[in-house]
């Protein structure tokens, strides 16, 4: 009898096998481990980096939040699957007593009551038909009762070593990935400190040097008005400088980027977009009240007092040939400008670009036009109205105050990328989308020198120095009053040490200084539209610098006027 049910068991279990398959995530569970590993490639490389950069960091996390978000879901559908076998355990405990006797009865109706027997038994053929009839339907019963009970039996026993093998993959996935996460929190960490201690190398520029910075940045007379005459920056790329390989540092827009950009307005106004469009597209969070008071007089430096609707008709700061759309945005712009900057008139206000380019005389024409068309319509937040700057190019982003070196954070200034998608991934996406990208300032490098067909491409050699004196100044933060450029008195009346003295200086503190650079490629966050890291190859290995400490050295350092104005900018060689 034992081995007959064991056979019989034995065949329920090869149906079994072939028609029912256990539902598993060994497949989801191997990738998994697939992604961990990639992300340990990836970590591996970032830890060899010289200066991690946090915009790679910040990848390996997100890519480790997914990992994490997928384990958790394998982890619930495991505790799921858990509790529907420990059902189906105490579901079979319950029909245990049910399988017994039904196996029992089975065993004895096949083997008391066989065929023979009953022919034997029963003097009526027809009787006997009925009760084989009847005997067959009975053990049919039992013998589909005993089945589909095998059937479980069999069911729970794979799904629950399939459970278990699972639960302890699973339990290694996590393991290696709390060995993971610790490892990536500890080169963030790592990360942050270094940029830490960048940000600490930028502060130790003495008030001098942070002067001289400033001196050097005004004399470019960098034009903030679109209508301005002031030639800013030219495009050197199609300039022989007379000398080759040479490289030379190209900025993305004027440094302000806040508020409206005007080139990009009129960029906005051209593709068909209102006023109010292109306002909510640099401001955020103000209300447009077209029914300001327009009985209000602003007093001007040198001027007088002008009832508002006739000052804001004498600025000069977008050309009248500009689209109507965006010549009403800056009309707008300006007005709220200079009711916040007074107070409602309570105070007063200059005439250049540091505050709004104003002359006696009405500009007239479109600008006119442009003016009476937006008659006290004025941006404001809980009634009064905002400083709504603005700049001629902001080089395809606009910021909000918080992120200028040197403003307090506004509520009504925003960061977004001034695209016609709305983002950017490349340089190219940048000049291809961006909605200024019509400005002669959008893309250029700032300054010139009176040789070299008066551009600003330096040679390999001088890009080396200016990383020479970069290296130099973190090994050592007291020689910063001799590594001023150059060509200029050392403004703080001691000697400048030039190129061969700053080789010098670093083989004297046991560092390989650079004769050459080969190549020099840029790191950037296209979403925050900043340079994040220059990095540097040459005759003496790779370097790589923050994009301020970069910056910060280099407009110390070049010759002439020549500068890197913004926080965007890229390298171009030839």
């Amino acid at each position: 009898m034992r081995k007959v049910l064991f056979f019989f068991l034995v065949g329920v279990l090869f149906v079994f096998r072939l028609f029912v398959v256990p539902q598993v995530f060994s497949d989801e569970l191997d990738d998994i481990n697939k992604k961990l590993t990639e992300l340990q490639s990836a970590l591996s490389a970032s830890q060899k980096a010289t200066a991690p950069l946090e915009s790679q960091l910040n990848s390996l996390q997100k890519q480790l939040k997914g990992i994490e978000d997928r384990v958790a879901f394998v982890e619930r559908d495991l505790a799921e699957k858990k509790k529907i076998i420990d059902q189906g355990y105490r579901d079979l405990e319950k029909n245990k007593n049910i399988f017994n006797k039904t196996v029992r009865d089975y065993y004895i109706k096949s083997y008391f009551l066989s065929p023979l027997l009953v022919f034997i038994s029963q003097a009526d053929a027809a009787q006997v038909t009925r009760i084989i009839i009847y005997q067959k339907r009975d053990a049919d019963r039992d013998k589909d009762a005993i089945t589909q009970i095998a059937l479980k039996i069999v069911g729970l026993e794979e799904r629950k070593a399939k459970l278990e093998e699972e639960e302890a993959k699973l339990a290694g996935i996590k393991e290696k990935l709390a060995q993971e996460k610790g490892e990536i929190e500890k080169v963030v960490k790592g990360a942050k400190d270094y940029q830490a201690s960048l940000s600490s190398e930028i502060a130790k520029l003495s008030a001098r040097q942070k002067e001289i910075l400033g001196q050097r940045l005004a004399a470019l007379n960098i034009p903030r008005s679109a209508a301005t005459a002031l030639a800013g920056c030219t495009d050197d790329r199609g300039k022989d400088p007379g000398f080759s390989p040479r490289i030379a540092f190209f900025t993305y827009g004027v440094p302000n980027r806040t508020g409206l950009n005007q080139y990009g307005a009129d960029g906005r106004a051209r593709a068909g977009q209102s006023v109010e469009q292109i306002l909510e597209a640099y401001y955020t969070s103000y209300e447009l009240k077209k029914d300001f008071s327009t009985d209000i007089n602003i007093n001007v430096d040198g001027y007088g007092s002008y009832n508002i609707e006739e000052y804001v008709k004498r600025i000069y700061e977008m050309p009248s040939n500009f689209a109507m759309e965006a010549l009403k945005a800056q009309a707008v712009a300006a007005r709220s400008y200079a009711l916040a900057y007074t107070n409602n008139g309570a105070g007063s206000i200059c005439t250049t670009q540091s505050c709004q380019v104003f002359q006696p005389g009405p500009k007239g024409g479109a600008w006119e036009e442009a003016v009476n068309a937006t008659r006290g319509w004025v941006m404001v937040q809980g009634g009064t109205p905002i400083k709504a700057w603005y700049s001629s190019t902001h080089g395809g982003y606009i910021l909000s105050t918080s992120e200028l070196p040197g403003w307090s954070a506004t509520s009504w200034t925003k960061h977004a990328t001034d695209t016609t998608s709305g983002a950017a991934g490349s340089f190219s996406e940048l000049q291809s989308n961006a909605y200024d990208r019509e400005s002669p300032w959008f893309y250029c490098d700032w300054g010139s020198r009176a040789s070299y067909n008066k551009t600003a491409w330096l040679k390999t050699s001088e890009v080396a120095d200016i990383v020479n004196v970069i290296l130099l100044a973190k090994a050592d933060s007291s020689i910063g009053e001799h590594i001023y450029q150059t060509d200029k008195p050392n403004p703080a009346g001691t000697d400048t040490w030039d190129e061969s003295r700053v080789r010098q200086e670093l083989q004297n503190r046991g560092i390989t200084p650079f004769n050459n650079v080969s190549n020099v490629s840029i790191d950037v966050d296209f979403s925050g539209g900043r340079t994040t890291s220059v990095n540097v190859s040459g005759d003496a290995g790779s370097q790589s610098f923050s994009g301020d400490e970069f910056k910060n050295w280099f407009n110390l350092r070049a010759p002439a006027n020549i500068q890197i104005v913004g926080p965007l900018y890229n390298t171009e060689k030839q």
